[in-house]
């Protein structure tokens, strides 16, 4: 079923991203968290938010306001607001940057839900629970990274093909990025990865020293969305 919702991938892709399986999955992860190159997203590139969003049912809304994004670009201004470089070459400062939700090790989110239907599992996975969310909203106005949509309408009839293995959300309801943790649960990389056929976008377990992420975060400079608020996120830029 995946395969016909991910964008077809280009004779470039990596054996990685051609069969989507993570490299080493033996046990349950201690930390997951995912890494971007922004050098290596390309502008105006959408595959890795197709991917996502054919796959988890993500409305498409027209209307301003009823927009609903696990995953999007934004301008990097727009994204590191404090670690904006005015002498920045215009190109690199204009070129959309892939934001989601960062799954945060002290996520706001998890403390202001009155209901538990925004939780935190022991790997690090900020998950959503669409039968507790009674649509307060607070997650929302929690949230510094704007990573949460409401269902201010009924986003079904908005949803061009039905993936049935995924469930549809309804009217009051708030959804965001969960890491693919039905593909995680397969021993699959998340399929934002799996569909980025340019290899700029990296997932694993960064508890781990040896992992692919925990090397590549550590050899080179990596910045995070405002790290400065305490929220610990666990999605590098490099």
């Amino acid at each position: 079923m995946l395969g016909s919702l991910l964008p077809p991938f280009g004779r470039f892709a990596s054996a990685r991203a051609q069969t989507g399986l993570l490299s080493s999955i033996t046990s349950p992860a201690k930390r997951w968290g995912m890494a971007v190159d922004l050098g290596k997203c390309p502008a105006g590139c959408r595959d890795c938010i197709d991917a996502c969003h054919n796959l988890h049912n993500v409305p498409t809304m027209e209307k301003p306001g009823d927009e609903i994004n696990w995953i999007q670009k934004v301008p990097f201004p727009g994204a590191f607001p404090s670690q904006e470089n005015p002498y920045a070459d215009k190109s690199r400062r204009d070129r959309g940057v892939i934001i989601l939700c960062n799954h945060c090790s002290n996520p706001p989110c998890v403390r202001v839900c009155p209901t538990q239907a925004t939780f935190k599992r022991s790997d690090g996975i900020v998950m959503m629970d669409y039968h507790r969310c009674i649509g307060c909203r607070f997650c929302i106005a929690a949230c510094p990274y704007g990573a949460r949509s409401m269902n201010f309408r009924d986003p079904r009839p908005f949803i061009k093909s039905i993936n049935p293995e995924y469930p549809t959300r309804t009217h009051g309801v708030v959804e965001k990025c969960n890491f693919c943790d039905e593909r995680l649960a397969k021993n699959l990389q998340p399929a934002c990865v799996a569909a980025c056929r340019y290899q700029a976008l990296f997932f694993g377990d960064i508890a781990q020293p040896k992992s692919e992420i925990r090397t590549l975060i550590s050899g080179r400079q990596a910045i995070r969305r405002r790290p400065e608020l305490g929220t610990d996120p666990h999605v590098f830029y490099i």
